[in-house]
C-alpha cells in the first residue's frame, strides 16, 4: 500500500529533467527584437508536408516510436504535429528536435530540471521576460516548443550552423561532448526518417 501511495505521489508531481541550464546571455535590442517576432507569430500550427502520403507515413511512423512515452493516440498526434511545424518554422530538423525532446524532458510536458528548466523543451524561465511576454506559460506544448525551437534556431546562427556548439549552448554545456552526442544518438536511433 505504502508503495502505491508513493507511485500516486510521485506520479502527480511535476517530473524532474536531467537538462543543463541555458546560459542567460545579454541580447542586442535588434537580436531581441527578432526573437521576440519569432515567437509571437500566432499562426495555425497545422504542418505542411511535402504530401498528404508523406504527412500519413510520418504521423504514423512517428506515433508509433511514441506510443511507449504518451499512450494517449489525439496527444501524441498534437505533439508530433506541433514538434513539425515548429521545428520546420525555424528551419529545423522536427526528427532531430524530438531526439532533443527526448534527451532533455523524456517527453514530459511538466519536466522541470534543477536548473529550473521547463517542459518538453526545457527552456529556461528568463527567455519569458527577455524575448517573451508576462503570459507566457512554458508549459503549454505550443509556447514550449515556439521557444525551445527558436532558441535552438537562435544558438545556431551564433554558431554559424555548428550544430555540435549550438547544442551546447542549448543545454549550457558548450564545448562539452556528452549532451551533443545524446541528443545526436537519441536522433539518430530513435527518431532517424527515412522515406
Amino acid at each position: 500500500m505504502r508503495r502505491l501511495t508513493l507511485a500516486l505521489a510521485a506520479a502527480l508531481l511535476p517530473a524532474a529533467a536531467l537538462a543543463g541550464a541555458q546560459q542567460y546571455e545579454p541580447l542586442a535590442a535588434s537580436v531581441q527584437a527578432a526573437l521576440h517576432a519569432a515567437i509571437a507569430d500566432r499562426a495555425s500550427p497545422e504542418p505542411q508536408f511535402p504530401s498528404v502520403q508523406e504527412k500519413v507515413d510520418w504521423l504514423t511512423e512517428m506515433s508509433g516510436r511514441l506510443s511507449r512515452r504518451i499512450p494517449e493516440r489525439e496527444a501524441r498526434l498534437d505533439l508530433l504535429k506541433t514538434v513539425y511545424y515548429e521545428a520546420k518554422r525555424a528551419g529545423l530538423d522536427p526528427q532531430m528536435v524530438l531526439g532533443l525532446i527526448q534527451v532533455e524532458s523524456g517527453f514530459k510536458k511538466y519536466a522541470v530540471s534543477s536548473a529550473g528548466a521547463r517542459g518538453y523543451m526545457q527552456v529556461m524561465p528568463f527567455w519569458v521576460g527577455l524575448i517573451g511576454d508576462k503570459d507566457d506559460n512554458l508549459f503549454h506544448m505550443r509556447t514550449n516548443l515556439r521557444f525551445g525551437c527558436t532558441i535552438l534556431r537562435h544558438y545556431l546562427d551564433i554558431e554559424k550552423g555548428d550544430l555540435y556548439r549550438a547544442l551546447g549552448r542549448y543545454n549550457g554545456s558548450l564545448g562539452k561532448p556528452e549532451y551533443p552526442n545524446m541528443v545526436r544518438g537519441a536522433w539518430e536511433k530513435q527518431w532517424a526518417w527515412r522515406k
